[in-house]
């Protein structure tokens, strides 16, 4: 990766890497590539639009990853967290068959307006995956349905090589490696500390509560996590 390209250049050039992953997973599972997607043409827009908005810079960045891009989210915007409408409002390009307006991303606009705003919160933070491309597989009762990296030891350990490759070159990208926030308290953050305990990617590793939960389970404590959240991110 070129040292002299800015963060939203390397971003891009990683999108452009993950574009030709190609891999055959047991049963009926599937990976879900945005880069490669049928709508490669408009994702590509949006993300060279929105890195470039935000990442035109070569700031060092702390670390906030999610498990895996959801089947109807970030699996085809390409932009982790990100709802297809804002998006379209702040790039002009439209992606079709995108779930509007998730309880995830509403509550972390709420974490970003908190903090101090969306520019100033993308000029500090870096928001991934820790794997990057989706997953799906088919229910049993024949739909195709949104998955994670961890459902399944069978799973997990046949995307274990690329999971680790992958946190390597978002590295690279010029993070700052002294902390990592982990969405998901439970089985991705189990998961990433195993990973950090055998290559010491992070100093260490913040587990947050997953904003589906919070807003599904808690969300009359919906302010106390918004503030948990923010105030984990302050400190450095």
């Amino acid at each position: 990766m070129n040292e002299q390209a800015n963060f939203a250049t390397k971003v891009l050039t990683l999108h452009q890497r993950l574009a030709s992953v190609k891999m055959t997973l047991p049963g009926s599972y599937q990976l879900v590539n945005p880069y490669s997607g049928e709508q490669k043409h408009a994702v590509d827009q949006i993300t060279a639009a929105f890195y470039h908005k935000y990442f035109n810079d070569n700031h060092k960045r702390r670390l906030i990853l999610g498990s895996s891009p959801a089947r109807k989210g970030t699996a085809i915007t390409g932009v982790p967290f990100e709802d297809a409408a804002e998006l379209q409002a702040e790039t002009g390009i439209a992606v079709a068959k995108f779930q509007i307006k998730p309880s995830s991303t509403n509550f972390l606009y709420d974490v970003m307006q908190q903090y101090g705003g969306k520019r100033k919160f993308y000029s500090d933070f870096y928001m991934s995956f820790a794997c990057p491309l989706g997953l799906s597989k088919i229910s049993a009762k024949g739909n195709v349905i949104n998955s994670n990296y961890y459902e399944t030891n069978v799973i997990k350990d046949r995307l274990m090589p690329f999971i680790v490759a992958s946190l390597q070159e978002q590295i690279k990208l010029g993070v700052d490696t002294s902390v990592c926030y982990c969405i998901g308290s439970g089985e991705n953050f189990k998961v990433l500390t195993s990973i950090n305990q055998t290559y010491h990617f992070f100093g260490s590793i913040v587990p947050l509560e997953h904003p589906r939960y919070v807003m599904q389970y808690r969300f009359k404590d919906r302010a106390r996590y918004i503030q948990k959240y923010v105030a984990a991110l302050n400190c450095k």
